[in-house]
């Protein structure tokens, strides 16, 4: 596995904030923007894998992090249930839904190789150095 500086290095952040970017633009249009209720929270929800990832890297132990990094799988969980609620709402149709759906689980998998990647580490984090 290549070295991790900084959160900004993990892949599973990166593509989350691809996906956070291109949620918020799609929450912006049509009927979409006027869901306030679903739209403020698929925009939490998606901005909170970013953030656990990052929280959870800086808190600077493996435990904590893989805590943070599954807190981070639960939040790509709740996105993947409002993308249904957007798509049974008519806020985007099929072809827009199995694109995010297929992103969203891409990183919740990245997210748990990630996890048992950590738990069969040796690696206490960079606290314990």
């Amino acid at each position: 596995m290549a070295t991790i500086k900084t959160f900004e290095d993990i892949g599973a952040w990166q593509k989350a904030r691809m996906l956070s970017k291109e949620i918020f633009e799609l929450t912006l249009t049509g009927s979409f923007s006027k869901d306030y209720a679903l739209r403020d929270q698929i925009n939490r929800s998606v901005g909170s894998i970013m953030d656990n990832i990052a929280e959870g890297f800086e808190r600077g132990g493996t435990r904590e992090f893989i805590q943070f990094l599954s807190i981070a799988r639960g939040s790509a969980g709740e996105v993947r249930s409002q993308l249904h609620r957007a798509l049974d709402r008519k806020h985007l149709d099929r072809v827009r839904y199995d694109l995010f759906l297929a992103e969203i689980q891409s990183i919740s998998r990245m997210l748990m190789g990630f996890i048992t990647y950590l738990r069969e580490s040796k690696m206490r984090g960079v606290k314990f150095q």
